[in-house]
């Protein structure tokens, strides 16, 4: 990676080395510990997993870091908290934060926050039981569907998705209720949905739990990468469910959306790298249960869209990786 790659992707202001209030003591050393909040998810969903487990490497690592989950709505909620200065770290999907920095959709103005790395791919998922007459998204018409939780990354791109297929709005269009995970695997079971759309690592443990007790069909969706990558610009990738995963004999072509570990312009930058030491060191445990088989490298952390990078960020990938 040159530095000039780096370099192009974000223009800064003054200051950002300046301490936020609720910030204090360098990190490293013996120094006085920097506490830092990261809006996560709901409790036992992935970004809450994340969370977590960055929360004890940060501990254990001896750098001058505590990270303190915050458990949330996840996505949208997580990037209005980074804006209002609730918390200084949040995890999002690609997304939304590229909305929030936008400042269009679920944003009335442009939000003031900045990535640290993009640190793995959502695999969207659109889940109906097997034995049921919905074969394409656009039987779920009329049908009540789990869209995901209100403020939620999953409540984005299902809207998304429902719109390319026609059906917000019009004269049938899908009866979206704003469930969580759990609420959705529950509705889907008891029948008071038709599907249910989650965004998340492969395999999610609570469809994998569903899959053991209702045969299931997940659509593809890979159809509409295209156009929503023509609407939105390119947060959407082709990604596909493997055969043999919630118990598929063949693979499903689905959206990929990239997630990012996003930070407020104010976070200094020495915390900023000392974190980012932790991560990469650590990114195997970070990454254990929320989604198998991926890996965080530096070429593709860096691939954040829209969003920029922090300066520490910056800083960081320049020292270690030139």
């Amino acid at each position: 990676m040159t530095s000039a790659g780096i370099s192009r992707r974000v223009v800064m202001g003054a200051g950002l080395g300046a301490c936020a209030a609720a910030l204090a003591g360098c990190a490293g050393g013996p120094g006085p510990v920097r506490r830092l909040r990261l809006a996560t998810g709901p409790q036992g969903g992935p970004y809450y997993a994340f969370g977590k487990a960055l929360a004890q490497a940060a501990s254990a690592s001896g750098r001058g870091l505590e990270i303190v989950p915050v458990s949330t709505a996840a996505s949208v909620n997580n990037l209005r908290k980074l804006d209002e200065g609730s918390v200084e770290l949040a995890l999002a999907m690609a997304d939304a934060a590229e909305d929030a920095v936008l400042g269009r959709e679920s944003f009335s103005r442009p939000a003031a926050v900045t990535a640290l790395a993009r640190v793995y791919v959502n695999y969207t998922h659109l889940v109906v039981p097997a034995g049921g007459p919905v074969r394409s998204v656009r039987d779920l018409a009329g049908r009540p569907v789990a869209a995901g939780a209100a403020g939620s990354g999953v409540q984005v791109v299902a809207q998304r998705v429902l719109e390319a297929a026609g059906l917000r709005g019009g004269a049938a269009p899908a009866h979206e209720r704003w469930l969580g995970l759990a609420p959705s695997v529950r509705a889907l079971r008891e029948g008071t949905v038709d599907a249910l759309f989650w965004s998340g690592g492969v395999p999610t443990p609570a469809l994998s739990e569903l899959a053991r007790e209702l045969p299931l069909r997940f659509l593809p969706l890979d159809g509409y990468v295209g156009p929503l990558r023509e609407r939105y610009a390119p947060v959407y990738t082709a990604v596909t469910l493997p055969a043999g995963v919630y118990g598929l004999a063949e693979p499903v072509g689905t959206l990929g959306v990239g997630n990012y570990l996003l930070a407020r312009e104010d976070v200094p930058e020495s915390a900023v790298r000392e974190l980012l030491r932790v991560v990469f060191a650590r990114w195997r445990d970070l990454l254990r249960e929320v989604t198998a088989g991926a890996r965080l490298e530096p070429r593709f952390a860096i691939s954040t869209g829209t969003v920029p990078l922090h300066p520490g960020a910056i800083a960081h990938y320049r020292s270690v990786y030139g």
